[in-house]
């Protein structure tokens, strides 16, 4: 039932599920140093602001080859170039900013080992996390029959269990999984391709809809919450996610349905006060004026594709974190959230 290995470092190299290649094909490509690595992560090889901070990291140990002595420039150099792949998701620069660290406080002659376990352990941290937001987020889901999400937040998006699907995946070990309905997500169609076939291979009952068909299904009262992930939260709760999260999360107001955001404490960016500061990746024309091969927009017609859009925190009714839930997220709950996990684990803002 778990989830697929998004990705691993096999010490000279980091071996990723090419999610371009989902769902006809499960394949994997192999980068072998920091141009790859950052390419795999510009083109969507790898996704999800959790399996691309972790990606990252190892792509940071790929800067200097195994036979060749330690170079904290050549580290230096990597870090600031794995952070120009992609500009929204804060996991990334949360990630190289522990690399660098490490740079910065070990001795050369120890620094290549340092960094190897500093990235295994930003993996490891995840794979605790995707399991602790499991757990905190499935009570809240446990009495829906049908859950919507949108984009995908599951294992192919970290290292294990996911953000949004996390809870599912909790609920479902138990046989008590509701039903998901997963947008398509245009334009890249990350639910129709990634989220359908991780939940279908892992034996949750999954139906694709159309982007347009959420609406209509919360009128007829089929759609029991919405639950999403998050590719950065600002100090007062509002969520960048995928473009078109802020749209169900309207719908979902209206129709008075709880709309939950599952991520882990490190997506949070509490330098930024407000959702309207989160850099908003743009993306080529081609992702929206193409199908495949096929071209779908006429060549004198402009296109607009963000990559993502901000819902802001008076529309979500909870952030699901590793550390407990996030309820009515505002500053202050947020802020209370951070305090409380560092006074005790797992705590819980109500």
């Amino acid at each position: 039932m778990a989830a697929p290995e998004t990705l691993r470092f096999a010490g000279d190299s980091l071996i990723l599920i090419d999610q371009t290649r989902l769902p006809d094909t499960l394949t994997e490509l192999t980068c072998t140093n920091v141009d790859q690595v950052h390419d795999a992560i510009r083109r969507l090889v790898v996704r999800g602001a959790p399996a691309i901070g972790i990606a990252a990291g190892y792509g940071v140990c790929l800067a200097v080859p195994q036979d060749e002595p330690a170079d904290k420039e050549r580290y230096r150099q990597a870090i600031e170039y794995l952070a120009t792949s992609r500009p929204t998701a804060v996991n990334l620069f949360w990630a190289l900013d522990r690399m660098r660290r490490i740079v910065d406080d070990t001795e050369t002659a120890d620094l290549k080992e340092a960094l190897r376990a500093e990235a295994h352990q930003i993996h490891e941290e995840d794979r605790q996390m995707c399991h602790q937001i499991g757990e905190h987020g499935a009570p809240l889901l446990a009495a829906c029959r049908n859950v919507l999400t949108h984009c995908n937040a599951g294992g192919l998006a970290t290292s294990t269990w996911g953000t949004a699907l996390a809870p599912i995946y909790h609920l479902h070990r138990d046989q008590k999984a509701p039903h998901v309905f997963a947008d398509e997500t245009r334009p890249l169609l990350q639910g129709g391709r990634l989220t359908a076939w991780e939940l279908s291979q892992a034996g949750v009952a999954v139906t694709v809809i159309t982007d347009s068909t959420a609406g209509s299904l919360m009128r007829q009262g089929k759609i029991d919450a919405v639950i999403v992930g998050a590719d950065r939260i600002s100090a007062a709760g509002d969520v960048a996610n995928k473009i078109g999260t802020y749209s169900v999360a309207v719908l979902a107001k209206h129709h008075g349905l709880p709309m939950y955001v599952a991520a882990p404490t490190n997506t949070f960016d509490l330098t930024l006060p407000s959702g309207d500061e989160i850099p908003i990746e743009q993306r080529h024309r081609d992702e929206v004026a193409c199908v495949g091969d096929v071209q779908i927009v006429p060549d004198a017609a402009g296109v607009l594709n963000p990559a993502f859009d901000v819902t802001p925190a008076e529309l979500i009714a909870a952030i699901i974190t590793e550390r407990g839930v996030i309820r009515r997220p505002d500053q202050n709950s947020v802020a209370e959230h951070f305090r409380s996990a560092d006074r005790r684990p797992n705590a819980v803002s109500k």
